[in-house]
């Protein structure tokens, strides 16, 4: 892979988080009163949630507040233009899951790694680019989870740069009817508790940064919706154990509101690698657009191969 800006990589970012971080994100996100394992520390199956490490950049190294306009400091990366951090959306995200986190970073030294796979230039609506970031122990250089994201800069675009690849697509089975449908009544609380996680944009607190992007006010984090979703893909399918959940992805199409409805569609496509079910999935609100798009997991669901 060569293109202007592949392979350049971000400073390291040190992360931390202690117990007390697992059970809010577990509580932010929906998991329930039966889901102990995640949500009492004296549990003796207590464990961290997979998707949790998406939140790691965002909180850092601290417990305290951020200020997140400060904190998204532009990097230059070499032979693109530098963009507006202020400015950009999440485009898709995927998460791979190699090791089960540690309940807490205590005593050891964890770092966010990440390095460009591609900027892509789309003309006069902005530019894609998409990283790739790691969560290694420093000690050893183990990688326990990895986070592929699409960032878009809106209206960045026209610097003569590649178009870049067609994306894949991972569409709903057409003429089936879901395997799991489950719901969830978001409320104006939703956000902010969810942002305690450490995802401090005031787009998700503030209506005024909402109305001056043309959102007509607060939204919900994209990343709650994506991460609220693979809570119940896991729950439904494979049994709330954490060690059941290998792989996750979903496109952000359009933005959710406080007070919104949403519903999630899984299918399962009796397609596996290995012991790992394929489940295509997607999020809407409930009398509109859908929210989350191209939703693809792996999940161990249980079956042997090739049978559902």
């Amino acid at each position: 892979m060569s293109g202007p800006g592949v392979g350049f990589e971000y400073p390291v970012q040190q992360v931390s988080w202690v117990k007390r971080d697992a059970l809010l994100f577990a509580q932010s996100i929906g998991c329930t009163a039966n889901e102990l394992h995640f949500l009492y520390e004296l549990d003796p199956k207590f464990a961290v949630f997979p998707t949790y490490p998406i939140i790691l950049p965002f909180k850092g190294n601290t417990q305290e507040v951020i200020d997140f306009y400060a904190a998204q400091k532009s990097v230059t990366i070499p032979k693109v233009p530098t963009f507006d951090p202020t400015r950009v959306v999440d485009g898709q995200r995927l998460l791979q899951s190699f090791k089960p986190l540690p309940a807490t970073s205590a005593g050891r030294k964890f770092e966010v790694r990440t390095k460009v796979l591609g900027v892509y230039d789309k003309g006069r609506p902005g530019t894609v680019v998409d990283t790739q970031s790691d969560l290694v122990d420093a000690a050893n250089n183990e990688v326990y989870t990895r986070v592929t994201t699409s960032s878009f800069y809106v209206a960045q675009g026209n610097w003569g740069g590649p178009k870049g690849p067609a994306t894949v697509n991972y569409p709903p089975p057409k003429d089936k009817k879901p395997d799991v449908v489950f719901e969830n009544q978001t409320t104006p609380e939703t956000p902010l508790l969810y942002r305690l996680n450490g995802d401090y944009n005031p787009l998700h607190a503030d209506p005024e940064p909402g109305k001056k992007m043309g959102f007509g006010g607060v939204i919900i984090h994209g990343l709650y919706s994506w991460n609220w979703a693979a809570h119940g893909l896991l729950q439904h399918f494979g049994g709330s154990d954490p060690a059941n959940f290998k792989e996750y992805q979903a496109r952000f199409a359009s933005p959710v509101r406080p007070g919104d409805k949403l519903i999630a569609e899984a299918w399962r496509t009796g397609e596996f690698q290995g012991e790992w079910e394929e489940i295509r999935f997607q999020v809407r609100v409930d009398g509109g657009k859908v929210a989350l798009s191209n939703g693809r997991a792996l999940i161990k669901t249980g079956s042997p191969k090739g049978k559902l």
